[in-house]
């Protein structure tokens, strides 16, 4: 038996989220570096001011996992990222939408929210899922149940959790991926950027659908069909352009390259946005190479784990070196871990499976990233982000050097 699509008027939200009467989206340049490509800026939505480069923890079912808004507030941090896909399977939009919204919802008042369309979740799930030109058809990962997933429900579903930057339904393949996959994969993702466009403006006669809209540039590794994606999507009034398909085992040196190609075809006045990148050093490199926001998981989730990134490189708190040094995690950091625990003590924590150890770690991994973007932009803005970026690659292999080898 076939899955029927929802309709535009099947989402039912019994208690919208509250959002602006209009859009409130606008993106300021405000410097670029002389010796990379380098850009400083902000962006304002209806939920306040979003410096970049700026860097979005990763809140995948509303929360980054064991902080709380507070903690990230406390970070600096003044966007996060939250999953569609994951929120429509649980609690569901409509419970979202009955308690006004996902900053509501999760007590988010201190900045804004950017959602993934569910995209990359449901391209994922491979063994679960079928593609067919309507949307995706899945089954749940949590209790087997089908769904599906098209261009313009994940428009609806992203309104309905009052969102503020919204991201367009995408194909994404894995790679590797024949040149034949790739190339429909660019077409489907081109037809289904402008449903979402339309679904976004059968919103706004219905006074929604107010947040913003970023377009998703796809191809692979396949410079062409990058090329060939944007040159339609560029003509689409999008609010911003994703880098999409990169970091998924390509490797960094080609993943730059790609990186560099699309960054040189994005307009100059719209933000650019390079998805799941959180490795300090791709982080940096993504910035002198024009990207102005970027997220993932990587820090936080490394962290839970027992290794944080520090001003000097990785550290592996867990290992028996740190079982008596009376150092914060990073002598630099003046977040709330670094400013009162020790190494020594992180390290017990972990090794005693305390669930604490893992939330003082993630409090230094948020802070750490939302401060390295913020120094970046200083850089940026004093017209030295070239020194800064050589530094801190110097820096930074070398002590990741040494902490590999100790851990």
């Amino acid at each position: 038996m076939g899955i029927e699509p929802p309709g535009p008027s099947d989402l039912r939200v019994p208690c919208a989220p509250v959002r602006p009467q209009e859009m409130s989206f606008s993106f300021r340049l405000e410097a670029t570096d002389a010796g990379t490509s380098a850009r400083a800026g902000r962006f304002t939505t209806s939920h306040g001011e979003v410096l970049t480069p700026a860097f979005m923890p990763v809140g995948t079912v509303g929360s980054v996992k064991g902080l709380t808004p507070d903690d990230l507030k406390a970070a600096g941090c003044d966007i996060l990222l939250s999953n569609t896909y994951h929120l429509m399977l649980r609690p569901g939009v409509e419970t979202v939408g009955r308690m006004g919204g996902l900053h509501r919802f999760m007590a988010w008042d201190g900045g804004s929210i950017l959602t993934d369309s569910g995209g990359f979740q449901v391209m994922s799930l491979s063994d679960l899922n079928k593609v067919t030109e309507e949307g995706v058809e899945f089954r749940s990962h949590l209790d087997g149940s089908k769904h599906m997933l098209s261009p313009e429900q994940a428009i609806r579903v992203q309104d309905g959790l009052g969102t503020d930057i919204a991201m367009s339904f995408d194909h994404l393949v894995r790679l590797p991926a024949t040149p034949e996959a790739v190339h429909d994969a660019v077409d489907r993702t081109v037809r289904w950027a402008q449903r979402g466009l339309d679904e976004r403006a059968r919103l706004r006669e219905q006074g929604r659908g107010t947040m913003a809209l970023f377009g998703i540039n796809q191809g692979g590794t396949d410079a062409a069909e990058r090329a060939r994606c944007f040159a339609q999507l560029g003509a689409m009034p999008f609010d911003g352009f994703a880098l999409g398909g990169l970091w998924v085992g390509e490797g960094r040196k080609l993943g730059l390259e790609m990186v560099e190609r699309d960054c040189a075809d994005f307009p100059r006045e719209k933000p650019r946005y390079l998805m799941g990148v959180g490795h300090p050093v791709d982080v940096i490199e993504a910035v002198a190479r024009g990207v102005d926001m970027m997220d993932c998981v990587l820090p936080t989730r490394n962290a839970r784990r027992g290794t944080v990134f520090t001003s000097t490189g990785r550290l592996v708190v867990r290992n028996a070196a740190y079982a008596h040094d009376e150092r914060p995690l990073d002598p630099e950091c003046d977040c709330a871990t670094c400013a009162k625990y020790t190494r020594a003590y992180l390290r017990h924590l972990f090794v005693s499976g305390e669930l604490l150890g893992m939330r003082l770690a993630s409090v230094h991994a948020v802070h750490h990233m939302v401060s390295l973007v913020r120094r970046a932009r200083t850089a940026i803005l004093e017209g030295r982000y070239a020194a800064f970026r050589s530094q801190f690659l110097e820096q930074f292999a070398s002590r990741e050097t040494l902490a590999a080898s100790a851990s």
